[in-house]
């Protein structure tokens, strides 16, 4: 058995995709996975499955969310390794004084060479920062997520990926969930 966790994009934000995370963990065990939990209401789901492919998961979660809610819900599932080089990883990390409230991670969903750095552009979002980690992408936002154009948006734009982005607080809670 392998556990997953699936990144839900967007749901329950400004009122968009809302859903109810008791009625999304069981559909998610209508379907035959085990363990389902929920962490936040933003879509950050754990399940156990014997499908060891994460876009399979991905796909199987997206496509009964889409039957049963109606919502169309990118999906991005990552593993415990992912998470742990998210920590290992994050150039961010080693400044001294770093204010991990500003930090992001974007987990896209294919893997990225260094280069595509290049793609985003991110000079023209100066003081912002980013770096490219495999299917991570670290940011480092000067003022904060709110205030920038550099967003989930903009990267899947700019690299014709699917993306979904969670601070650094979540990304490091959702270590600990998996870890326990």
């Amino acid at each position: 058995m392998t556990t997953h966790l699936a990144l839900l994009r967007g749901i329950n934000v400004s009122g968009h995709n809302m859903m109810k995370m008791e009625p999304l963990k069981a559909m998610l065990e209508n379907i035959g996975f085990k363990n389902v939990s929920t962490y936040l209401q933003s879509g950050n789901v754990f399940v156990d499955t014997d499908e060891e492919s994460a876009s399979k998961v991905a796909f199987m979660i997206k496509q009964e969310i889409f039957k049963v809610f109606g919502h169309e819900v990118p999906t991005i599932v990552i593993t415990k390794e992912d998470l742990e080089l998210c920590f290992k990883n994050n150039p961010y990390l080693m400044e001294k004084d770093v204010d991990t409230k500003k930090l992001y991670v974007a987990f896209v969903s294919i893997s990225l060479k260094k280069e595509n750095i290049n793609d985003l552009k991110i000079s023209q979002f100066k003081p912002d920062e980013a770096s490219i980690d495999g299917n991570r992408i670290f940011i480092k936002y000067a003022v904060g997520a709110g205030k920038t154009r550099f967003d989930q948006k903009y990267i899947e734009k700019k690299l014709n990926v699917t993306a979904t982005i969670r601070n650094w607080n979540t990304v490091t809670n959702l270590l600990n969930i998996y870890s326990e």
